[in-house]
């Protein structure tokens, strides 16, 4: 429901901006979104699975994390009291 409670808000304030534009704008705003409307693609979302083997190593996984370990680096101090 909040969802479409924003888009109310949102549609009612663009609409409010509406209001100034001369008649040719308005006329010129809906060709703009009828446009838009016809060549919009839908989006299919993508699943992680398919992202699986996306990185493609010799090494295994093991010595793939041991060297991002050993790469790691250290900027703290400790002093002694």
């Amino acid at each position: 429901m909040q969802s479409v409670d924003i888009n109310k808000r949102l549609v009612d304030s663009y609409l409010e901006l509406f209001k100034t534009l001369s008649p040719n704008a308005k006329l010129d705003l809906i060709s703009g979104l009828s446009a838009s409307l016809k060549t919009s693609k839908k989006y299919k979302s993508q699943s992680l699975k398919s992202l699986k083997g996306g990185f493609i190593d010799e090494k295994s996984s093991e010595e793939i994390i041991a060297d991002m370990k050993a790469a790691r680096t250290s900027t703290r101090k400790i002093e002694s009291f």
